[in-house]
């Protein structure tokens, strides 16, 4: 495998990061994750605007553009493959041992792992913890990924995919890597970015093309939805048949078929919407 790393390629055992990097020290840093098709990566441009978006929240140097395209060009070109896992790694650089960043500038990585397409319908549970929708954090795709992995393990050992959250006020928010979206009399509801979940780029997407509404609901609304999706960059739309202990025998539903249908035509068109 080949990876960029501080604007070159360079091979897997070769491409090392300082372990006083601040994105390991203290998860000071952000990713984006996109899917590439033989070697086309899709919405590229949303994904790199939500980065530098991201790096000024945090208050990092807004990226080279020019370089991560550059660089993903050049990673997707040294690793062929059918179906892969794009990330794009930006952190705060070599720093002290403290919360205080240094001076010698960000890292940049890219690299990228094969996968699968997903099933058309999954599992989720729901789980104890919330999300801060006022939290310095809220919003920005960050490195800082330790409660989702925390959720994700629990939501694996109870035979889902994906952990669900509400935030600090019990509405319904975002999974640990996933938007979610509801449906309730025949109308296709989402949260609202001011739930505190992120504003997923598919999220987007598949609120554009099918007309979905950004809607307060509570967490409950799991309990008596007619039908429930996630969204996310390598999920595309993913049909919820089973929530806690809850069936939904009839998954993927007509509005998560649809959807499903429009985002696939959608995106089959036109690679950078």
């Amino acid at each position: 495998m080949r990876i960029w790393l501080n604007g070159e390629l360079r091979d897997a055992d070769a491409a090392k990061v300082s372990v006083l990097d601040h994105g390991l020290t203290v998860g000071d840093g952000l990713f984006e994750t996109l899917k590439a098709q033989d070697g086309k990566v899709f919405a590229l441009t949303r994904h790199l605007d939500r980065l530098t978006r991201s790096a000024r929240g945090l208050g990092l140097p807004d990226p080279d553009l020019d370089e991560v395209r550059r660089a993903c060009a050049a990673v997707l070109e040294a690793n062929p493959m059918p179906l892969g896992r794009l990330r794009i790694t930006y952190t705060g650089g070599v720093s002290p041992l403290g919360s205080e960043r240094g001076k010698t500038g960000p890292t940049l990585v890219v690299a990228v792992g094969q996968t699968t397409r997903r099933p058309d319908t999954t599992a989720v549970v729901t789980v104890p913890w919330v999300r801060n929708e006022r939290s310095a954090l809220t919003g920005l795709k960050t490195t800082s990924y330790a409660e989702n992995v925390v959720a994700l393990a629990r939501a694996h050992g109870a035979g889902a995919s994906e952990a669900l959250f509400a935030n600090t006020v019990g509405q319904l928010c975002e999974g640990t890597g996933s938007n979610v979206f509801v449906v309730l009399d025949g109308e296709l509801h989402t949260p609202p970015v001011a739930s505190g979940c992120l504003a997923g780029i598919t999220r987007a997407l598949v609120v554009e093309w099918t007309g979905a509404k950004e809607t307060d609901l509570p967490l409950d609304v799991l309990e008596r939805a007619d039908e429930v999706f996630l969204t996310s960059t390598l999920r595309d739309v993913q049909a919820v048949h089973r929530i806690d202990g809850r069936l939904l025998t009839a998954a993927p539903g007509p509005v998560t078929a649809k959807a499903m249908r429009i985002f696939d035509e959608r995106a089959g068109s036109d690679l950078d919407p």
